[in-house]
Parts: structure tokens; sequence; C-alpha cells
């Protein structure tokens, strides 16, 4: 059991006021949709760069599965609303970036010494028995990547891996070696290569992240259990070179860290961000994202599941999730088509199927309500049986945009979407859903839209 820390009951006391500020929030789980591609955000085992104000999230396209086929770039300036920007590294003929490659958590860091960015990544055969690191380069952040090639750091394997910049400008590289453990090691002037090992924990650790806080350092990984999720570890020491701490978990035992695996830690003022992935091992392309805040009080580090939180980048802060007014959608206006379908996990057993199609199938919601005076965020449980993304036309008070909804298997178990829009403070709010292109979008359960 793990009780409530004191500043974390403080921290929610004192941030509540903002949530009526701003409520974008960060749904983990969600489908969330690039704002410029309506489409799922593929960058999984991402790492996150900042540069004045703006976000670069570098992560894995999994769209056609566990080969390789693109390393993409994602930014943002509030952490909610992500815009596409470019791929950095695509599928080649042949090579480490070639046909059934495994080129996997790609981590950036700049080098103020040679104004370059560079990016490490785990570069493997596809029965991982390679295990080495890749290296490219960039004159920009989101730019075109100069692939350099891959090695074994100081001759060892090299599978899970990350990227840690300390204050001093000196980089490390943390790699998984299954044969020995976890290794800390230095990079070059340049980034560019290994020089030394640092420290080596002899447990079986993966998915490494190294988060910096008040002079002490915290190591973040995985057990090793494959696409499995399992309960996730923390380390802690003075010095990079030890001595370290005995591992501890941080979210609930026996909670697999709420079905995710460590990605990256970013951090945000007090506290920090854990950045996971829930992979879906037999559709990775459906696999989400699990961002959650840090609660962090001396070496006692915690987090607590969330279906919503609200992050403020100004104030590098966060708050609680809002409360939300419901509306169902087999209550909702269905015209063209669009009818009552029977949905046993679904709110009221039933939710509004058939949206889109031939028809235009269309769902509306009329009178809705919020208090909201500032950008915010409607949540969309759903069902969709498909293998891929279904997709539909949101209107909300006449702005339309283009939202994903991926899959959520063979089941009736609602999964969830995101919208970002401006809502009117009161009841004259209007939600309408269907497609354009004659294709059927999801089975709608329910909107929840912020109260403030």
């Amino acid at each position: 059991m793990h009780f409530i820390h004191l500043r974390q009951a403080s921290t929610l006391v004192l941030l509540t006021a903002a949530v009526a500020r701003a409520t974008l929030q960060i749904i983990p789980g969600a489908t969330w949709t690039a704002t410029n591609t309506g489409r799922h955000i593929q960058a999984h085992g991402a790492g996150i760069i900042e540069e004045s104000g703006t976000y670069y999230m570098i992560g894995e396209d999994k769209t056609e599965g566990s080969a390789f086929q693109n390393i993409n770039c994602y930014s943002s300036t509030n952490l909610v609303e992500w815009k596409f920007e470019n791929a950095l590294l695509s599928l080649t003929s042949s090579g480490d970036l070639g046909p059934s490659r495994v080129v996997e958590r790609p981590k950036v860091i700049y080098n103020d010494a040679t104004s370059t960015y560079v990016m490490y990544l785990h570069i493997d055969s596809s029965n991982y028995g390679e295990a080495k690191v890749g290296v490219a380069t960039s004159d920009t952040v989101c730019g075109d990547y100069d692939y350099i090639g891959s090695f074994r750091p100081l001759g060892f394997e090299s599978r899970d891996i990350g990227l840690f910049k300390d204050d001093d400008g000196s980089a490390y590289l943390l790699t998984e070696d299954r044969p020995n453990g976890l290794r800390i090691d230095a990079l070059s002037d340049d980034y560019l290569n290994v020089t030394e090992s640092v420290y080596l924990w002899d447990e079986s650790i993966e998915s490494p992240a190294i988060l910096k806080k008040d002079g002490r350092y915290f190591m973040f990984g995985s057990h090793l259990t494959g696409w499995s999720p399992n309960d996730n570890v923390y380390s802690y020491a003075e010095s990079l070179a030890g001595p370290w701490s005995s591992w501890a978990e941080f979210a609930d035992d026996g909670s697999n860290t709420y079905t995710s695996q460590t990605s990256f830690i970013l951090p945000l003022g007090d506290s920090a961000i854990y950045m996971g992935d829930r992979w879906f091992s037999t559709n990775l392309m459906r696999s989400t994202y699990i961002w959650l805040p840090l609660d962090i009080s001396g070496t006692d580090v915690w987090m607590t599941n969330r279906v919503n939180w609200v992050p403020d980048v100004n104030a590098e802060t966060w708050a609680a999730g809002p409360a939300e007014n419901w509306y169902e959608g087999e209550a909702a206006t269905l015209s063209n088509g669009a009818i009552s379908v029977a949905c046993s996990g679904c709110s009221g057993e039933a939710a509004a199927g058939y949206i889109g199609g031939s028809s235009g199938g269309t769902v509306s919601f009329s009178a809705v309500r919020s208090d909201a005076t500032t950008r915010t965020t409607i949540r969309l449980k759903h069902t969709n049986g498909n293998t891929g993304e279904r997709y539909a036309k949101i209107s909300v008070n006449g702005v339309e945009q283009d939202i994903a909804f991926l899959s959520t298997g063979t089941g009736q178990d609602p999964g969830s979407s995101v919208i970002h829009c401006n809502l009117n403070s009161g009841s004259a709010n209007t939600v309408v859903l269907t497609t354009d292109d004659g294709s059927y979008g999801p089975d709608i359960d329910r909107i929840m839209v912020p109260v403030k």
C-alpha cells in the first residue's frame, strides 16, 4: 500500500483553481489525433526535446507493425495538441534502415559545441541478434537526419536505449546489455561515440530514462517481459557513477505501471511527466501513450493513475482533470441512417452507430453545456471493431476537424478519442459527427464535456 504524499495533496489543492482557467487535457491511453493529418500520432518509444517553448516528440511509426517504417517528429507548445512535422529517417532499400529491420527508441540531444542534433537508436535484425546502437545527425531538430551507422558500444550488446545530457553538456548513453545488465556509458565530446563505462547494474532492466532533479539522478526502467507490461521501477543516486539505490516501484503494485512501459521522463517545474507506451503487440499501430504526472519528494517518486489531467507548461504545473457533463450517443439526434445500436460495454448498453457510410449518417448533440472560456478537450467514448483506424468529421460550434478513432478490438468495451476545441460558455454548444467519404465512422457511446 502507498499513502498519498502530503506534498501531492497540497499540490492538488493549490492547483484546483487552474482547472477553471485551462482545461486542455492529456487523456492517457486515448487516440491522439495529429492536428494536421487527422491520424493517430505515430511516435512510439519516443523522446522529447524542448526549444524556445516548443516541444518536439520523436518516436517510432508503427502503422504497418514492428518492422522499421519511419522515425517521426511532432511539435507542440502545450503538450496536448501535436502537429506532424517530418519523417526524420525512413525505410531504405537495404542496410540498417532496410526492410524487416528493428529500429527503436529514438532519442535526440543537441550538441552545443558542434551545433548538431544527434540521434541514437536501437538497431537490430528481426530476431534481435545484432543488438547495436545507430547514430544519425541533423542541423535542425525536425529536419532530415543523416544516418552514420551502427556499432556495439564498447563491444557490448545494446537493445533498449536512452540518452541523457547533463547540465555541464556531458552526454550519456543508457543501454540494456542483455548478458550483463543496464549500463550508463559516457559519450565523446561530439556525442558520436562511446568512450567509457560509467556504471553497470547487474539487474535486467530495459527502456531506460534519466531525470535529474535538485542535483540527484533518477533512473527509470522496465523489467524484461517483451511487449507485456510490468511494474516499472526507479533507482536514484547523487552521481551517475553511483552508488545507486535499490530498485523500487513508482506506481501501484500489480498495476503493471497502469499497463505501460517507460519511454521518457520530462521535467515539469517541481515535478515531471512519466511518458510511457501502452503496447498492443498483435496490432502495434493501435498502441497508445500513457502520460502521467510524477510526484517527487526527496528520493520518493510516485504517480497515480488518472483518466485525464491538465498540464500548464507556462506555469510548469499540472492539475487534476475537470468535472464533466456526459451526453449519450444514442440520445443524440440521429439522422441520415445513423441509429441506436446495442453495445453491452457502453453506458446505457447502447451507442450511436452507422455514422457516415453512403448516406452520411449523422449524430448531433445540441444544448451541450460548459462554462469553459478557454480552449478545452472533449472526450469521446467509442467502439471500433476494425483492426485499423476509423475517422469522423467532428464539428464543434461550426468548426470542423478530422478525428481518428483507434480499434477497440472485437469486444464492446469502449475506448477513448479526443477533440480539442473552443466552446461557448453556457448551453448553446453543438457537436456534430459524420463522414464525407462514404466510410463508416466509429460507434459513439457518449461524449464528456468539461464543466469549466
